[in-house]
């Protein structure tokens, strides 16, 4: 045979091996992420009350981030900066817009999403769970195939995800009828059930975990974006109980109001979820291809009339969901890869806009220029010597009144309110991890940096425009 003829031919063989030997090694990557659950709403977090021996096996085995923040304290933004790997203030959704303004809890045509990035990769890529960043007649820009998503079953709209048993859930573009019988109440699908047969989280770790096995043979991401303990909001206000749940598990014969054993039950029903996927995946021999994180959108709520107190979900931080102050924005975060990530704690900062980088430097793909985020690999991989770090994290809230937040170097956090020029509230975490005493007056230069820092923050955009700069506008 002709000597350049085996060469070719060698050289082709060599290509394709290489190729097909990079297609079936790249990693899995699972985003699991619950909704309003509290730092220390788990046993390996410091809960004391609630069953989660799987998230507990979870952090033993992989790694247990202790400072570790959502994108935003409440759902819309937190799940936006998740996605473009952009800052509160940069990326495309900065609150809960609600039906005043539905347009502008949408992404627009032009913004790159984690999805998308993986998707032109050669990702099998799908969203299982709720949405809330594009709505069927809002923003079709918004909807997640068209934000890299190849598959979706869920919610699209949050306020439909308040009922856990609703009468449609989507597949895609399409509305999917469940048995479930409910009284409407607003819109967007909202409401409460009053035949409750199809709960709708089972049908969604039933679906993830179909996807896993249908995906096996290519690598593939999965946003498996969980609605429990999210409340049903409708439900709590009219009927003074919004943790609806199948059953109440282990806390039935608990004497306990029926919100505290709902809330519960929903805890110890979402850990029972997350043991399933690893157990599958274990199954499927996947396991150890496959980076799994687990965390939530935000800090806690206490919209299901449940008692805080008895459950101590934000630990011990200030605050529940809706505030600045860790117990609204620090969130657990646990990563699992057997025989890559290393095993134990880290208490390194970092935060949502960090998964879009983490994710395409793992999956050997090409991420955004200008992310806020930076890549957990380093420290993942128990590097932490070559990890980067953040100076400044950030964060505002658009209810009630403006306010903006900043972390400094992983150690002072300034809170401001009231206008631009107002004065930052400090607080020292390494002394004060509650956030109770100010101490501005003792750390002026920390303080003047940080309030510096919080006036070039944020790019303008005329939807999310402080309203204190609206104000203003007024008065003149």
């Amino acid at each position: 045979m002709n000597p350049r003829l085996i060469s070719l031919l060698s050289f082709l063989l060599c290509f394709g091996f290489a190729d097909a030997a990079t297609e079936t090694t790249r990693p899995n990557l699972i985003w699991i992420m619950a909704d309003d659950l509290g730092y220390a709403d788990l046993g390996c977090y410091g809960q004391k009350v609630i069953s989660t021996p799987n998230l507990d096996r979870m952090a033993k085995e992989g790694m247990r981030f202790t400072h570790f923040y959502a994108g935003a304290t409440v759902c819309a933004p937190s799940r936006s900066v998740l996605m473009t790997g952009l800052h509160h203030g940069h990326t495309r959704v900065r609150g809960n817009a609600g039906k005043t303004n539905p347009a502008a809890q949408a992404l627009k045509e032009g913004d790159v999403t984690v999805a998308s990035v993986l998707q032109k990769a050669g990702y099998k890529t799908a969203l299982i769970g709720k949405w809330g960043l594009g709505d069927v007649g809002v923003a079709a820009s918004g909807l997640p195939r068209q934000q890299g998503f190849g598959y979706f079953y869920g919610y699209l709209s949050q306020h439909h995800a308040h009922n856990h048993f609703p009468d449609y859930l989507w597949r895609n573009e399409t509305r999917e009828p469940l048995s479930n019988i409910i009284v409407p109440v607003g819109e967007d699908g909202a409401g409460y059930a009053t035949d409750a047969i199809q709960y709708a989280d089972d049908l969604f770790a039933d679906d993830a975990l179909n996807f896993v096995s249908e995906s096996k043979d290519k690598p593939f991401f999965l946003y498996w974006s969980m609605v429990i303990p999210h409340a049903n909001n409708e439900r709590g206000r009219i009927l003074g109980d919004g943790a609806h749940v199948p059953d109440y598990g282990p806390y039935a014969d608990k004497d306990w109001p029926k919100q505290d054993k709902g809330q519960a039950a929903m805890i110890s029903r979402l850990d029972g979820y997350v043991g399933r996927m690893l157990k599958h995946l274990e199954e499927l021999g996947l396991a150890k291809n496959t980076l799994v994180i687990f965390t939530s959108d935000n800090g806690p709520h206490n919209e299901s009339k449940h008692d805080l107190k008895r459950f101590n979900p934000s630990g011990p931080f200030t605050g529940i969901k809706r505030s600045l102050t860790d117990g609204g924005i620090r969130v657990p975060f646990i990563a699992w890869w057997p025989g890559k990530v290393k095993a134990g704690e880290s208490a390194h900062v970092g935060y949502f806009p960090d998964w879009l980088p983490t994710a395409a430097e793992v999956a050997q793909a090409e991420a955004p220029k200008n992310l806020d985020g930076i890549s957990l690999v380093p420290t993942l991989f128990g590097k932490a010597e070559e990890q980067k770090r953040h100076e400044f994290l950030y964060w505002e809230f658009h209810e009630g009144g403006f306010k903006q937040a900043a972390l400094y170097q992983g150690r002072w956090k300034g809170i401001r309110s009231g206008g631009p020029d107002k004065p930052i509230k400090l607080y020292d975490q390494v002394n004060d991890i509650a956030e109770v005493t100010d101490v501005a007056a003792a750390n002026p230069e920390i303080a003047e940096k940080i309030g510096a820092y919080l006036k070039t923050a944020r790019t303008p955009l005329p939807e999310w425009e402080p309203r204190w700069q609206a104000d203003q506008k007024k008065k003149q």
